[in-house]
């Protein structure tokens, strides 16, 4: 059974390998922590926040994420999809979320503002109603991904075939949708 840790606020601890303390977290904060390389598999967060924390390559198998937002974290090489998908809520501000994975997760109204998700893996995720604002998805993955009413008016650097996701009422700039020409390999000028 795990332990039930609940409104404590943990401020630049070292939680990463060893030192994390499998359990629940509800109304937790985490600001400028260290978790990178944690085991936080089978631990369950709850209304929690991650500001400024170092989450590179954490365990996540079976974790349950409900309403957590990540500030200013790196998030380096994460694999989402391993989490209980069961309610999950995230979301990123100001994160660097290069080579994470989301891959078939349900990411409904998730919001991304000014993060870089630089060869993430974002295939067969549904990221319905989800906002990309600000970010860069140089090298991100989309296959058979729900972007419908996605909003990515400001994103930049991405390259997706409309044949292969749902974009319906997805929202782009004029520029960027020139990312959904790229695989015709054409010269427009």
């Amino acid at each position: 059974m795990n332990k039930i840790i609940e409104a404590q606020n943990f401020k630049g601890e070292q939680l990463s390998k060893e030192n994390f303390l499998r359990g629940d977290y509800e109304n937790c904060s985490f600001n400028n922590c260290d978790l990178s390389e944690a085991d936080l598999s089978h631990s369950n967060f709850i209304d929690c926040r991650f500001e400024q924390c170092n989450l590179t390559t954490v365990k996540l198998k079976n974790t349950s994420l409900q309403t957590i937002s990540f500030k200013g974290c790196k998030l380096l090489g994460i694999n989402f999809g391993e989490c209980n998908g069961f309610s999950m809520t995230l979301q990123f501000e100001d994160c660097q979320l290069n080579l994470a994975s989301f891959f078939k997760l349900k990411l409904k109204g998730t919001k991304f503002k000014n993060c870089t998700l630089h060869e993430t893996d974002l295939i067969e995720a549904d990221l319905t109603n989800a906002i990309f604002d600000q970010c860069d998805l140089a090298g991100a993955s989309f296959e058979h991904t729900i972007l419908e009413k996605a909003d990515l008016r400001t994103a930049y650097n991405y390259a997706l075939d409309p044949e292969l996701n749902k974009i319906k009422k997805a929202k782009f700039s004029r520029e960027g949708a020139l990312g959904l020409l790229t695989k015709y390999n054409i010269e427009i000028s």
